[in-house]
């Protein structure tokens, strides 16, 4: 008999539903319970799976020295903010600043700013003699071989066929092949001899590009666009030397892509291969390599990172952007080419799927030219942009940019036709060189190589110094050649300078090395003065001296990048 039956039906009732509803209350909450213990689990498993990847690429050494690092930077920059400071700080960025503005922006009476349109349109001959103006500003004399890299000319017959070819297809845009066919034409041509060039395989593809910084932008992307789609990875992750370009970094912002930056240990700087192998995990979706990096003109130990992204099968990039006609013309110009007995640093090795070269460099084409390789057809669509569904119409860009211009195509083709294989070998032998001429004075003359020591074994075209002695602070040096009108590119991490010799800077090598060696014994006898005078001596710093030193003495990096920031402010300034 039930239990109820003494109770009138209605509350019977109501009894069993509350039973019936408590028992579904329970229930959920126990399924609650439950769904809550395995987020809980996952948050946990996803937690320690982290702190293993972390662990195993840091160890537990460099797990601790970066936890240190991070705690640092945290309380430096508490006491940045402090009152007291950050007044000072602040009031020292600004006159930094005001002193950066008078620098580079025209003052005085007889500078016009033009803010608005004038209200009636110039004559070709008014803008013409104003142009004439603007290019006389003063500036570093790139044209006398005084200036690092920068200026990469290939004379001035090819400047003038140059201009020819960027007069004719001045309007010229490739986003409009049915309009423009010869600028589509052009462009597949020079991917076809750049991939040539590079030993790339039947089926390789590429794109030309607006720079270096979207190439490699484009091929961090297409890396991270494979992983997602082939694997499913959303958290992507890419292993670099410290040495790799900075564009590598702008795409981690960009894309989203987290950076293990790899230390490249002395004495020889290349990416120390097995803290890459360390810190591989499901999320890597990139290897990177320099050939050469920018800092110190070092080729990283391609074949090696190109074995292990065989054995991990993950994209390996290899940054040729700088090294580009030069490094690959070595060998046709009697010069040793990097790792030819292991399979060289480019397609040729297995493991590498693209890489960035830059036309505009030594390949003397016009500024804005670049070019991104791969190894096939199908890592190149993935930096494709596509949108079927667009009211305009089918949408479809090959990189960043939409719209391109078609004048620079066209004279980056007029200049590797002109060049041909025989031009690009003889200035591949006079860049490198010039290279070898100040690489053997850093090492062996009486003067130089007591103050100097070469950094790691240059192959290409950069040859980076740093100081052996306390007497002679590098960024002391690198001020002085600035006030010879020299301009050479301070480095930091370790503290150094370095030259990238172009075809203007290779005729002036020996200039280069005399008023290095004048500086030199200018700057001991500076720092003997400082040691007779004692405490009482005052260092007056340089621009180089007084940003770099500052940059490596102070863990919280707040204050260079509030200067860079001013600096880049003040290029827009009227």
């Amino acid at each position: 008999m039930s239990s109820f039956s003494a109770l009138p039906v209605a509350l019977q009732h109501k009894l069993a539903s509350a039973t019936r509803s408590s028992s579904s209350v329970v229930m959920a909450m126990t399924n609650l319970n439950i769904i809550r213990n395995i987020i809980f689990v996952l948050f946990i498993l996803r937690f320690v799976r982290r702190s293993f990847y972390t662990l195993r690429g840091q160890g537990i050494i460099g797990y601790i020295r970066h936890a240190y690092s991070q705690i640092r930077v945290f309380v430096y920059s508490l006491f940045l903010r402090a009152p007291g400071v950050r007044g000072k700080v602040d009031k020292q960025i600004a006159e930094t600043l005001t002193k950066l503005e008078a620098k580079l922006t025209p003052q005085g009476p007889g500078v016009i700013k033009f803010t608005s349109l004038p209200k009636e349109a110039w004559t070709a001959e008014q803008v013409q003699a104003e142009l004439d103006k603007l290019s006389a500003m003063e500036h570093t004399k790139w044209e006398d071989g005084r200036v690092s890299g920068a200026v990469y000319h290939g004379g001035s017959d090819l400047l003038k066929l140059q201009t020819a070819a960027f007069s004719q297809f001045a309007v010229a845009n490739p986003i409009h092949p049915d309009v423009f066919p010869g600028v589509r034409k052009m462009e597949a041509e020079i991917v076809a001899m750049v991939l040539a060039l590079f030993n790339a395989p039947q089926g390789a593809a590429g794109v030309t590009t607006g720079g270096g910084t979207e190439s490699i932008l484009m091929a961090c992307l297409s890396a991270r666009q494979k992983a997602y789609a082939e694997r499913g990875v959303t958290e992507p992750e890419m292993i670099l030397p410290e040495t790799a370009h900075a564009a590598f970094n702008k795409a981690s912002e960009y894309f989203g892509i987290k950076v293990h930056s790899v230390r490249c240990p002395t004495p020889d700087y290349k990416v120390d291969i097995r803290s890459v192998r360390r810190l591989i995990n499901p999320n890597t979706i990139l290897l990177v390599g320099s050939a050469p990096n920018f800092p110190h003109g070092i080729v990283d130990d391609i074949p090696a990172l190109s074995r292990l992204a065989v054995t991990y099968k993950i994209p390996l990039h290899v940054d040729c952007c700088l090294g580009s006609f030069v490094i690959a013309f070595l060998k046709h110009a009697g010069y040793p080419s990097p790792y030819e007995d292991e399979g060289g640093f480019d397609f040729r090795l297995p493991g590498v799927t693209s890489i960035s070269v830059d036309t505009h460099k030594y390949g003397f084409a016009p500024k804005g030219n670049s070019v991104v390789l791969y190894r096939n057809r199908v890592l190149r669509s993935y930096q494709y942009f596509i949108l079927p569904n667009w009211p305009g119409g089918v949408y479809a860009s090959p990189s960043i940019a939409g719209s391109r211009p078609g004048a620079l195509i066209a004279s980056c083709w007029a200049s590797l036709m002109s060049m041909g294989e025989s031009g690009y070998t003889d200035s591949c032998h006079k860049i490198v060189g010039a290279a070898k001429k100040f690489e053997e004075a850093i090492r062996e003359h009486p003067e130089l190589s007591k103050s100097f020591k070469v950094v790691g074994q240059p192959m290409v075209s950069v040859v980076a110094f740093a100081s052996n002695t306390p007497q002679v602070d590098i960024y002391d040096v690198a001020d002085a050649m600035s006030a010879k009108s020299w301009h050479l590119n301070a480095l930091q991490s370790p503290a150094a300078m370095h030259i990238a010799f172009t075809i203007p800077t290779a005729a002036a090598v020996d200039n280069l090395i005399a008023d290095l060696v004048l500086v030199v014994a200018e700057e001991r006898a500076k720092a003997a003065e400082r040691v007779r005078q004692g405490k009482a001596a005052e260092r007056k710093r340089g621009d180089a001296s007084a940003l770099y030193g500052v940059a490596g003495s102070i863990p919280d990096k707040t204050i260079v990048r509030r200067l860079a920031e001013g600096f880049l402010d003040t290029l827009y300034l009227a």
